[in-house]
């Protein structure tokens, strides 16, 4: 056994499809499209053939910088593309809803969708989603990008390999100030379904659904807007025994450059055969720092392993979320992430949510 731990080469990067050339065609031109989704998806050898977006000259300069041939000046025309076969969606979360419903009345040439995270603001949205596309015969997919960061990815397979023995205890502690956008004024949500939402499927992909969900918030002091979940606090039980907890905290204290070392994204597991713990590179954005991972085991007593890479969550683990809902469509089986599947995680947000505005525990499978 030691011999084999010695050897390790964990499973952290994404499963590509043999089939690359799926002619993808792009909704939205922001900084998750152009920076992240584009770069990644050239990188893996991809092939996005069309853009559109609210703003045409944004989707003109997109297109020109990443090689795009074709580029509508919104996005119903591009969905009357006949050519394009996958839909990549970078919108905000309140619209959406409708340009998926929108592009299921186009199944005969769109196979499947890649939506963003959050898939909708409510459960009940999220699900007309998932339902519409199911009765068109198209394969929905979600953009939950943090299951493809390497060191996220990393501890699955730590897991999934049984080298932490049970879960015991699951933290993530975030101390970063996100860039909020301009749509995200207006929402219902701030943190808990732009932020939280990340870590809250991260449990979920380590440890499923848990029972039951304790919370508190409150606004950040530098969001000058109108919020209520700005900093948040939750607990997730289990009834195996197992506990996962984040401290999500956007204000971080004041911000001072010289304080830029101050920020990070960190998380341990603990498990009763071994330790697991690393952070997330993603606050240095846009310096390509990768996230890390450092473990201990009782199947090779003393020995501390730290595997190491060059990938980084920004922009590369974006090739994971669109190569699964490729493998999906070759394989002919529900997406890694699929609509379906994460209709739970938006529960467990309005369950964070709720259990935050009750200061009760509340149960995300009543919120589905």
């Amino acid at each position: 056994m030691s011999g084999e731990l010695q050897d390790l080469a964990l499973d952290y990067l994404p499963r590509l499809p043999h089939r690359k050339d799926f002619r993808i065609g792009c909704i939205g031109a922001g900084f998750i499209m152009r920076d992240c989704h584009l770069v990644a998806y050239r990188g893996a050898g991809f092939n996005p053939i069309a853009i559109a977006s609210r703003d045409p000259g944004r989707a003109r300069t997109v297109a020109e910088s990443h090689g795009i041939e074709r580029c509508y000046k919104g996005h119903e025309e591009l969905l009357r593309d006949k050519d394009v076969e996958v839909l990549d969606i970078a919108v905000p979360p309140d619209v959406q809803p409708a340009i998926i419903h929108e592009a299921a009345r186009h199944a005969d040439h769109i196979r499947g969708i890649l939506a963003q995270k959050p898939l909708a603001m409510s459960v009940r949205e999220a699900k007309a989603c998932v339902d519409v596309c199911a009765r068109a015969g198209i394969t929905l997919a979600v953009n939950q990008n943090m299951r493809y960061d390497q060191s996220v990815r990393a501890l699955k397979d730590l897991l999934r390999r049984g080298w932490l023995g049970e879960p015991v205890l699951a933290t993530i502690e975030m101390r970063a100030i996100p860039h909020w956008m301009p749509w995200s004024e207006h929402l219902h949500s701030l943190s808990t379904f732009i932020m939280s939402i990340h870590h809250l499927d991260t449990f979920r992909y380590w440890l499923g659904t848990p029972d039951r969900v304790l919370a508190s918030t409150r606004p950040d002091p530098r969001t000058r807007f109108p919020h209520s979940d700005g900093i948040n606090l939750y607990i997730l039980e289990y009834d195996s025994g197992c506990r996962a907890s984040a401290w999500d905290d956007v204000w971080a204290g004041p911000a001072r450059p010289e304080a830029r070392g101050d920020l990070f994204v960190r998380w341990r597991f603990e498990g009763t055969e071994g330790l697991a713990q690393g952070t997330i590179g993603w606050p240095s954005y846009p310096a390509r720092t990768p996230s890390t991972l450092d473990f201990t085991t009782t199947r090779q007593p003393g020995h501390l392993f730290q595997p190491r890479w060059q990938e980084v969550w920004f922009p590369d683990a974006f090739a994971g979320t669109m190569a699964q809902l490729l493998c999906s469509l070759e394989d002919g089986v529900e997406p890694e992430i699929s609509g379906r599947d994460n209709l739970g995680t938006i529960a467990l947000c309005e369950a964070v949510q709720a259990a935050s505005r009750g200061h009760s525990s509340m149960s995300p499978r009543d919120f589905l």
